[in-house]
């Protein structure tokens, strides 16, 4: 399944360098044609030490992680909403992806001007916050205008609409994202199709800088608590340096600077994967190792369609198998006599790190 983060942020806070870092991390393009050659677009592998384990207990040619399209969108500027800057070409980009990586600066550079002459996070945050909540404004203050007749001829399908549009109209008119407003089942199909900007997940990138003064980041940090935020830190000027050295320069730069191996960018790339909801299963052979993202609470034939989508219809069963357990029998053929791998059926919902081999 494609997968899709915008990268978004005032001018100057690191959002480009972010993106170059995380481009250098992008998957050849011959192992998944989706590829883009769009400059502003790279598809990166998301971190997994499993399966090059498996890799290697299988014998694999090939290792295939999942994967993320991150889109670095043009930089915001106040007034986004109303035309002003690339406000339009902004908007529209932000529409076509499946979440949100907020870039936030929390250093101060005399160097890199800022486009409101201070460092200020959490108005950042607010100023382009703004921007989303009005351009949705706009959205829901449409969409009521056109069905006001329907909903009030009594059309069910209108009024269940009115009723949420104006929840969601009170939310943003009081400043709020779409995202706090709660919605029944049978308003969520509405919601997803007024692709309201709001209405997407984010995740608050922190971008520090070493050797810069840091800012009091005080405010944002209770901002980010209350309002239960997904976030990660992150330097992207040491990222993108370290994006362009040898496995071997890479350590020694990292001891140098007391960088941890697990650092920003890896985590950046778990974190937007867990910002969607998403987990993995593996299928592995002599053939291929490979990772394949669905959506966590799938049942097994849900599972099977990220391989083929005739999988749901001629699902029969699975074979399953958690990786470390098969890891820990030593050989597939030790795994059975073990009883370990396990016949599922249509009802088995897909765990974070299943083995599994589908026959249909």
């Amino acid at each position: 399944m494609g997968l899709s983060i915008g990268i978004v942020g005032l001018p100057n806070v690191g959002k480009s360098t972010l993106f170059n870092a995380l481009t250098q991390k992008k998957v050849p393009a011959e192992n998944y044609p989706f590829c883009t050659i769009d400059p502003s677009v790279g598809v990166v592998a998301v971190p997994d030490e499993r399966l090059q384990k498996l890799a290697e207990f299988s014998g694999s040619k090939k290792v295939l992680p999942a994967v993320i399209e991150f889109v670095d969108i043009a930089g915001l500027v106040k007034g986004a909403a109303e035309g002003e800057g690339l406000g339009n070409q902004f908007l529209s980009n932000i529409r076509e992806v499946d979440a949100i990586a907020e870039v936030v600066r929390i250093f101060e550079d005399g160097n890199v001007h800022h486009v409101a002459g201070k460092i200020n996070p959490m108005d950042d945050i607010e100023t382009i916050n703004l921007e989303l909540i009005l351009a949705d404004m706009q959205t829901v203050s449409k969409r009521r205008a056109n069905i006001s007749r329907d909903a009030k001829r009594g059309d069910k399908t209108a009024v269940l609409e009115d009723g949420l549009l104006e929840r969601l109209e009170k939310a943003l008119e009081a400043g709020k994202l779409a995202t706090s407003v709660t919605v029944t089942d049978d308003e969520k199909p509405v919601l997803r199709g007024l692709h309201l900007l709001t209405s997407k997940p984010i995740l608050y990138v922190l971008n520090k800088k070493s050797g810069s003064q840091a800012v009091d980041t005080t405010e944002l940090m209770k901002f980010l608590e209350e309002s239960k935020a997904k976030w990660v830190t992150v330097d992207a000027s040491i990222e993108m340096e370290l994006s362009e050295l040898t496995p071997e320069e890479k350590v020694t730069f990292k001891q140098e600077l007391g960088v941890e191996d697990d650092g920003g960018i890896n985590n950046l790339i778990r974190r937007s994967y867990e910002l969607l909801g998403l987990i993995t299963y593996l299928t592995t052979g002599p053939e291929e190792t490979r990772a394949w993202t669905i959506k966590e609470g799938w049942t097994a034939p849900e599972a099977g369609t990220a391989i083929h989508t005739d999988f749901k219809d001629k699902f029969i069963k699975a074979e399953v198998i958690n990786w470390q357990d098969l890891l820990g029998a030593g050989s597939e053929g030790k795994a059975r006599e073990k009883g370990l791998i396990r016949t599922e059926g249509k009802e088995y919902v897909v765990k974070d790190g299943d083995v599994i081999e589908f026959k249909i």
